[in-house]
C-alpha cells in the first residue's frame, strides 16, 4: 500500500513537473515574441533576448526534424550566398554584422518551427504575445502622432506614427497579423469573443492606418480581402456565410466611418492624400525606385556572385527596395535560388493543408495570408531583415511539421493531439 502511495505521490510531482516545465516554456516564447514589437535601436532587445533563449533551449533538447530540416538548409544556403557576395568587396565595413543579424534571423525561424512542432500549443502562445505587443506598440504610435504627451514624438518618424519601431514601414506590417487574427475571431468566434476582440481591432487598425504606409495599408486589405474569400470558401453552411458577410459590410462601414473621422483633422486628411497617391515621386523619377529596379536586375545579369551586401545603395544613392534583387546582388545567383525556393515551397506546402480540419487551422490560415501579402509587398520593399517576417516563417513551417506528424498518427492520438494543441 504505502508503495502504491508513493507511486501516485511520484507520478502527481512529475505531472506537476512537466506543467511547470511547460508554463515556464510559455512564458520564455511569449517574452521572446513580445519583444519582437520593440525595435527602437539595434540590436534590439529581441535578438540579445532570442540569442540566449535559443541557446539555452539548444542545451535543454532543441530537436530539428526531417519536416524542418528543409528550412534550415535553405536559409543557411541563402546566407552562404551572402558571404559569397561579401567575398567581391575589399572593404567589408559593416557586411560582417549585417550577414550576421541575416543569420541570426535564420535561426530563429528554424527555432520557431523547431518549437511549435514539439509544442503545439505554443502557436495560441506566439499569437497572444503578438497581439499584446501590437496594441501597446499601436498605442504607442498613436499618441505619439497626436503628440498626446510631452516626447510622444519619439514614437513617430517623419510626421507618421511608428509605435516603438525605427520605420512606419515596418511598424504597419507588423500589426498586420494581429488585426487579422482579430478579424478572424471576429467573423468566426462567439458573440463574446467577437465583442472582445473589437477594441484591440481598432486600436491596431488605427495604429496601421497612422502609419501612413502605403505598403502597410495595400497588405491589411489584401490580407482581410483573402481572409474573408478563404473563410467564405471552407465554410459550407449559410448561416457561417451570411454571418461573414454581414461581418465585412459592418468592418467596411467601420472602416469607413473612422476614415471620415479622422479625415476632418487637416494633418491627416493632408498626409492622407500625398501618401494614397499610388506613385510618388522617388518611385517614378529618372532613377527612382522602379528605375533602379530595371538597372539592378540588368547588373545582376552579369554578376553572378553579387556585388556585395549593401553595397547597392552606396551605388545609386537608395537600396533596392526589392527582395528579389536585394537576394541576387546581395547574397548571389545562389541566395536567390535559396529564398525563390524557399517561398515557392512554403506557399505551395501551406496551400496544400490550408483547409483541412486541423487544431491549428485558425493559425494557419491568418498566418498565410499574411504571409502571401509579405511577398507580394517585397516587390517594392526590402523584408530582409523584418524579424516578424522570419517569425511568420517558423510558424509556417512548424504548422507544416505538425501535418506530417498528424499523418502518421492514430485517431486516438490525433485527439490527443487536439487536446495539447489548445487552440482556442
Amino acid at each position: 500500500m504505502n508503495a502504491l502511495v508513493h507511486s501516485g505521490g511520484g507520478s502527481l510531482r512529475a505531472a506537476a513537473n512537466a506543467r511547470l516545465i511547460a508554463l515556464i516554456r510559455a512564458g520564455a516564447v511569449a517574452l521572446g515574441v513580445f519583444l519582437s514589437g520593440f525595435v527602437l535601436r539595434e540590436p534590439a532587445p529581441y535578438e540579445l533576448y532570442m540569442t540566449g533563449l535559443i541557446a539555452v533551449w539548444a542545451v535543454f533538447g532543441l530537436r530539428i526534424s526531417r519536416h524542418a530540416a528543409p528550412l534550415l538548409v535553405l536559409l543557411v544556403l541563402f546566407n552562404v550566398g551572402g558571404f559569397i557576395s561579401m567575398s567581391q568587396l575589399a572593404d567589408l565595413g559593416d557586411i560582417p554584422l549585417y550577414l550576421a543579424v541575416s543569420l541570426f534571423l535564420a535561426f530563429t525561424a528554424v527555432f520557431f518551427a523547431a518549437i511549435i512542432e514539439a509544442q503545439p500549443s505554443l502557436l495560441s502562445v506566439i499569437f497572444g504575445a503578438w497581439l499584446a505587443a501590437a496594441v501597446i506598440t499601436a498605442t504607442a504610435g498613436i499618441l505619439g502622432y497626436f503628440q498626446a504627451f510631452p516626447g510622444a514624438e519619439m514614437f513617430t518618424r517623419y510626421g507618421r506614427a511608428a509605435g516603438v519601431f525605427q520605420d512606419p514601414n515596418v511598424f504597419g506590417p507588423f500589426l498586420t497579423l494581429p488585426a487579422i487574427y482579430l478579424l478572424h475571431r471576429m467573423m468566426t468566434g462567439h458573440a463574446g469573443v467577437a465583442l472582445l476582440s473589437v477594441p484591440p481591432f481598432m486600436i491596431i487598425t488605427l495604429g496601421l492606418f497612422l502609419s501612413f504606409s502605403r505598403g502597410a495599408w495595400g497588405l491589411f486589405l489584401f490580407s482581410a480581402v483573402m481572409l474573408t474569400l478563404a473563410l467564405f470558401i471552407h465554410n459550407q453552411r449559410g448561416l457561417i456565410r451570411l454571418r461573414i458577410t454581414a461581418m465585412c459590410i459592418a468592418a467596411a462601414a467601420l472602416a469607413v466611418v473612422g476614415l471620415l473621422v479622422a479625415l476632418q483633422i487637416p494633418a491627416v486628411a493632408d498626409l492622407f492624400a500625398q501618401r494614397a497617391q499610388l506613385v510618388q515621386d522617388y518611385d517614378a523619377g529618372r532613377l527612382g525606385r522602379f528605375a533602379r529596379h530595371a538597372i539592378g536586375f540588368l547588373l545582376a545579369t552579369e554578376r553572378p556572385l553579387g556585388i556585395g551586401p549593401l553595397e547597392f545603395g552606396k551605388l545609386y544613392g537608395e537600396d533596392t527596395h526589392n527582395i528579389w534583387l536585394k537576394a541576387l546582388l546581395d547574397y548571389s545567383w545562389l541566395g536567390f535560388a535559396a529564398y525563390l525556393t524557399l517561398m515557392v515551397w512554403t506557399v505551395a506546402a501551406c496551400f496544400r493543408v490550408l483547409f483541412r480540419a486541423r487544431p491549428w487551422q485558425p493559425y494557419l490560415l491568418c498566418t498565410y495570408v499574411v504571409f502571401l501579402g509579405h511577398i507580394a509587398l517585397g516587390t517594392v520593399i526590402d523584408t530582409d531583415h523584418w524579424r516578424h517576417l522570419y517569425l511568420m516563417l517558423g510558424m509556417l513551417w512548424g504548422m507544416m511539421a505538425l501535418e506530417g506528424r498528424w499523418r502518421g498518427q492514430s485517431p486516438v492520438e490525433q485527439r490527443s493531439s487536439s487536446r495539447r494543441a489548445g487552440v482556442r
